[in-house]
């Protein structure tokens, strides 16, 4: 019988989580835990709409107040969970109380990595929470120099930001291009071109090793050919790692996240959802994923709350996703699906680089494994459904993309 559920992670995986359990007709005890003092909140404007005027924190919320009672959770927030034990079936918090429950689902998301060098020196900032946005916001509304470490996503869109609001802004990575991990060298360059378009000094092919200080505070980043980027405030953003150390005594299985089977089952009675999640996923023969996407995160929990409560009824199905993401920067809409590997072919298959307005494919090994629509929805949606094809099927349709 599943009287107790405790969700642990409060933001759009455990408020899914919790939402789709009242739907689905669960009517027993409902706990959700989060760590963070606010109520669940969208991450994706952290990087972009929050850091701009005009927005303040309540805009981030996912659900208002009234909306959230109504779910009829018992909401800890503001409090951390210290240690799952799957044996005993319980939860434990910073309080020290012990939770019980018969079935737990972990979406504690992810942590910022950070820089041996800078941690705790006044300017240097991380991006992950909501008060870590308002900090920086606050920061950047003084007209700072900025330097931001790290050109993937979150990177790009904050030096985006940053420069959008007339800022003086340097990029720097390790790789060649923008957003090369995640795109690849092709479209990186594009976005490179976009970045030095509008003002924002790239510093590309380069390694940090250390903060120029001003006493208690930054004034530039040291890089390895011995130049500095001079800067009044520095964002990290150089990615982030599952929330696991909480789940080191609990005999879960660990690794890139909470390993989980096929269902996101990583124990009997404990699932996993979320940015923490690492699973089998079939489209990627022999490998596991784990997927740090704001469609995942619902997606997943769904699925889930499916399978937590299809029990042991043979209702269980496996977790297949496939993967969207997607950044805007200086008023440019990218949107990618499936897997865009840094080592796939890519191919333009409709649309103009030039114009801004095009589809890419992204083939491995002869399959059509992603897709990428700059400023082109609509032919992203078209390419979706060859995902996992032979590549010579998708010349056939290319015309109509």
């Amino acid at each position: 019988m599943l009287n107790r559920i405790v969700v642990v992670g409060a933001a759009a995986a455990g408020l899914t989580a919790v939402e789709t359990l009242r739907a689905k007709g669960y009517e027993g005890e409902l706990t959700l835990v989060g760590d963070e003092r606010h109520p669940p909140y969208d991450r994706p404007p952290l990087s972009k709409e929050l850091l701009s005027p005009g927005w303040e924190p309540p805009s981030t919320w996912l659900r208002k107040k009234d909306v959230l009672a109504a779910v009829d959770a018992d909401l800890r927030l503001g409090c951390r969970a210290t240690g799952l034990d799957p044996t005993a079936r319980t939860v434990t918090l910073s309080t020290g109380e012990k939770l019980p429950y018969d079935a737990a689902i972990i979406a504690t998301g992810l942590r910022p990595r950070r820089l041996p060098c800078g941690d705790g020196l006044r300017g240097v900032h991380v991006l992950r929470s909501l008060d870590d946005a308002v900090r920086l916001r606050e920061a950047l509304a003084a007209g700072p120099r900025v330097a931001v470490i790290g050109a993937g996503f979150l990177g790009a869109e904050i030096a985006a930001t940053a420069r959008g609001a007339g800022l003086d802004v340097t990029l720097i990575d390790t790789n060649a291009q923008p957003l090369a991990r995640q795109v690849g060298a092709e479209i990186g360059g594009l976005v490179a071109g976009l970045h030095r378009e509008h003002g924002v000094r790239l510093v590309l092919g380069a390694d940090v090793v250390g903060m120029a200080r001003d006493g208690a505070g930054v004034r530039g980043v040291l890089l390895a050919d011995g130049t500095t980027v001079d800067a009044d405030l520095v964002v990290v953003a150089i990615g982030s790692e599952p929330a696991v150390d909480w789940l080191a005594d609990s005999g879960l299985p660990l690794g890139d996240g909470v390993l989980c089977d096929a269902y996101c089952r990583a124990a009997p009675g404990v699932w996993a959802a979320g940015d923490v999640a690492n699973w089998p996923h079939p489209m990627v023969a022999g490998a596991r994923v784990r997927l740090e996407q704001r469609t995942n995160a619902a997606q997943q929990a769904m699925a889930v709350v499916a399978n937590l409560l299809a029990g042991d009824g043979g209702g269980a199905r496996p977790y297949t996703p496939v993967p969207f993401g997607w950044t805007h920067q200086f008023g440019e809409k990218i949107q990618t699906i499936g897997w865009c590997p840094p080592d796939a072919r890519t191919e333009i298959i409709s649309g103009s680089t030039a114009d801004r307005e095009f589809v890419a494919a992204y083939h491995r090994d002869g399959i059509l494994v992603g897709g990428l629509g700059w400023n082109s929805a609509r032919g992203l949606r078209q390419c979706r459904q060859l995902l996992g094809r032979p590549s010579s099927e998708l010349s056939a349709t290319a015309a109509g993309v």
